[in-house]
């Protein structure tokens, strides 16, 4: 039960159709950055963070994990996951070059990889070991029909097709347009495409100020938005907390948010309605796992952000009894042994021992990119 060598990898998946864009990115491909944990007696755990598929900034990830983490593994017990992560989290040389960015995503990776050897170990999917199902059903929501590049005519026929034919009782539409006004006809389209009692949430990536925030919530308010997620520079705790006071719109958020700490004060000053922390972003489910508890706490909702497309926080989604939705883009599902599986609107409970993150060699053959 110990750790014999931690190979690195970096994978780069195409996203659907040539390319997507919110307010504040243009992608074309999602990247799979992370470890595969080998023992002495044979097991591989695997982790990965989320990244936006630059080569030079993946190899970085990458490197730390091999240069950097790796070394402080070597011969550990792998079932240690609390000490090994606080030993690579407190290392002074890596705390002192950074407590967030590219030292943390590669700890979520590791992170990740350790808690998917100790549940195969045991023979269970992660939300078993992690103490059993607390949410039966976990509805999701689909937020790969709603794009900002996409025209508004597709939008609104992706968004009836999702709903009425593929089941989903949700969809997520991207804002944050140099032109409110073009916002709210989207929002419009989808709203009358889907029919009322649907969830309709919508994410900004960090695009607006208050002003435009607070502006946009009243223009809505016809429209039943479920929630504006994102709506402000992602560090800006004081203009969320005045939003979260003055808007008639739940407020959202934690992609961005890299430790428990920040997320705990979001909490405190009352910044936030929905919690949405990211196991890639975090680091790894060991921290997820103390975000989500501060949030159930505080008695609010957690919604994972699915950096890691959903194959982690399926399982944490069914465990934690704070988790109310999920968030469903399909870009890396068929890299997996055990892809994320929506069926009627409902996540299907995964089954397999680990965490959801055992890859197929063919993706490893079709979207491996060298580490440098």
């Amino acid at each position: 039960m110990t750790i014999a060598r931690i190979e690195p990898f970096i994978l780069h998946v195409p996203v659907t159709g040539s390319s997507i864009s919110d307010s504040t990115h243009t992608l074309s491909h999602w990247g799979v950055v992370g470890c595969r944990i080998h023992t002495h007696d044979g097991f591989t755990g695997t982790g990965f963070t989320g990244t936006h598929a630059d080569i030079e900034g993946d190899r970085l990830i990458a490197r730390c994990i091999e240069r950097s983490c790796a070394p402080l593994l070597d011969n550990e017990d792998e079932d240690d996951i609390a000490r090994l992560w606080l030993k690579i989290a407190r290392h002074p040389p890596l705390q002192w070059i950074g407590r967030a960015g590219i030292t943390h995503l590669a700890l979520a990776a590791i992170d990740i990889a350790l808690w998917d050897l100790k549940a195969q170990r045991a023979g269970q999917p992660l939300w078993r070991l992690l103490g059993g199902a607390t949410r039966p059903v976990v509805t999701a929501y689909n937020t790969d029909i709603g794009w900002l590049s996409i025209s508004d005519e597709d939008l609104a026929a992706g968004a009836r097709r999702a709903v009425q034919e593929e089941g989903f009782r949700g969809v997520k539409i991207k804002i944050g347009s140099p032109d409110l006004a073009r916002d709210l006809r989207r929002l419009a389209a989808v709203r009358k495409a889907i029919g009322p009692g649907v969830m309709m949430a919508t994410d900004v990536n960090g695009r607006w100020d208050l002003p435009t925030a607070l502006r946009f919530t009243r223009e809505a308010a016809g429209l039943d938005v479920f929630w504006i997620e994102e709506p402000l520079w992602y560090d800006d705790l004081a203009g969320h907390e005045a939003l979260a006071r003055a808007s008639s719109v739940p407020v959202a958020l934690g992609e961005q948010l890299y430790t428990a700490e920040a997320f705990a004060e979001f909490i405190r000053r009352g910044a936030l309605h929905f919690v949405q922390p990211d196991v890639t972003r975090l680091a790894g489910i060991t921290e997820y796992i103390r975000v989500a508890e501060a949030a159930h706490a505080a008695r609010l909702p957690v919604v994972a952000h699915a950096g890691d497309m959903g194959q982690v926080h399926a399982h944490l989604s069914h465990w934690h009894p704070a988790t109310t939705l999920f968030e469903y883009i399909p870009w890396i599902r068929a890299c997996f042994e055990d892809p994320v599986t929506v069926v009627d609107g409902n996540l299907k409970r995964p089954e397999w021992p680990g965490a959801g993150t055992a890859i197929r060699a063919e993706a490893f053959e079709r979207y491996a990119r060298p580490l440098g």
